[in-house]
């Protein structure tokens, strides 16, 4: 039986391998294995995208109202593997439409009860590092897939890496049961009170909308995600045409060379953020983005392409280690985390989901320089938003406690 810390460890590492052999690697398998257009594949992005944003709000609800939280986190897994398999023997339009659908319901679920699961688990004053820990080993776990992905994909055909994932995830169910329900504290894991303790009844629905702080970073979510999430399948579509018989193992070199970094900036992230403050590290990811985007712009050659990646490393790397952080820095005290997850996840839903359709359009209309181009401007007005707007959230009282731990960081409990 694992301890609780290696535990989480594992379900952050074998989660990645199951959630990311989906996302580009689905639409590189329909664009250059099923000759699907861009427009098509939009399309059945955003439908899921758009259902997965009417129910991710309530669905943070309902985890912060749980107390099987890991009964979640399996039942997640369950519907993935499911998803998997009908991409396998059905890549048409409506089942791929099914099974995105299901993917955008499961991820609704699984994001916000692994970080509940961790709230419920660790204190304040070691919050920031075990976030910055369970973000590690996730791009480490992304890392792998993408190796074994590329290789499956090589060896025999990019539609039998689906299969892969009901392995992954029977793997990350069992880490997931290897940690006692009994530790988790449920008052802690909806930020109830201070530092968990029950002082008193959860805040209104209306707390997110009185809460300044949040609406600004959820308007900056949606900005991020936007410009972000069109940019690697577009570079792997690219690649993919250049190379198409190696079109899996390309895709896996990008997020390879993307997630490489990302593991040392979580690390980064998660033992500076009490120090240097939440907001000047946000700022990075946000400045990041729009070069990155423009950078694709300047040439078509592979390792240029590959190389420019490697940037994705450092702004979704920072956004994706602190947004927990930042989300239970505005909510403290109110009961209301996964919620104010949910809603969050809602607002940054809309921005990937319109942006796989607009970037879509504009590549089939414009080709991919003016797709580049167009998210870059998109991400810059997302810097400008989060640079005058957002405030710094860190609590004060946290970092002492922190600075007091000493050596118990290390353990991440």
């Amino acid at each position: 039986m694992l301890s609780i810390p290696y535990a989480l460890d594992a379900l952050n590492f074998l989660s990645a391998d199951v959630r990311n052999l989906f996302g580009p690697f689905i639409n590189v398998f329909l664009v250059t294995g099923q000759h699907w257009t861009q427009t098509d594949v939009g399309l059945v992005s955003t439908g899921s995208g758009l259902l997965g944003i009417a129910l991710q709000t309530p669905i943070g609800a309902a985890i912060d109202v749980t107390r099987a939280k890991r009964a979640v986190i399996v039942a997640t897994m369950a519907a993935m593997s499911l998803a998997a398999l009908i991409i396998f023997a059905m890549p048409t339009f409506w089942p791929m439409a099914l099974a995105t659908s299901i993917l955008a319901l499961a991820g609704d679920a699984f994001v916000p009860a692994v970080a509940a699961l961790t709230l419920g688990l660790v204190t304040k004053d070691v919050l920031a590092r075990r976030l910055g820990r369970n973000s590690a080993f996730d791009h480490g776990g992304n890392i792998a897939i993408a190796l074994v992905a590329g290789g499956v994909g090589y060896l025999f055909s990019q539609r039998v890496v689906f299969l892969l994932v009901p392995v992954f995830a029977a793997l990350t169910s069992a880490a997931v049961l290897m940690i006692p329900a009994g530790a988790i504290n449920h008052d802690r894991a909806r930020d109830l009170g201070k530092d968990g303790a029950n002082d008193g009844d959860a805040a209104g629905y209306g707390v997110l909308f009185r809460t300044r702080p949040l609406a600004i970073f959820a308007i900056s979510a949606l900005l991020f995600h936007f410009a972000n999430a069109p940019l690697l399948p577009l570079v792997g579509q690219k690649l993919a045409l250049q190379f198409p018989k190696e079109a899996t193992a390309m895709m896996s070199f990008c997020m390879v060379a993307a997630q490489g970094v990302m593991l040392p900036i979580a690390l980064l992230v998660g033992w500076r953020a009490d120090r240097w403050g939440r907001r000047p590290i946000f700022l990075i990811a946000f400045a990041v983005l729009p070069i990155r985007a423009a950078l694709y712009t300047l040439s078509d050659n592979a390792f240029w392409l590959l190389g420019v990646q490697l940037l994705d490393g450092v702004g979704a790397g920072i956004y994706q280690a602190l947004t927990p952080l930042v989300i239970a820095d505005v909510m403290r005290g109110t009961g209301r985390y996964n919620l104010a997850q949910g809603a969050v996840a809602t607002t940054q839903g809309i921005g990937a989901s319109i942006s796989a359709l607009a970037a879509g359009e504009v590549m089939d209309h414009f080709g991919y320089s003016v797709s580049f181009l167009f998210l870059a401007a998109a991400a810059a007005v997302g810097f400008f938003v989060f640079f005058a707007l957002m405030p710094e959230t860190r609590d004060e009282q946290a970092i002492a406690q922190a600075r007091q731990a000493g050596t118990a960081l290390l353990t991440g409990r």
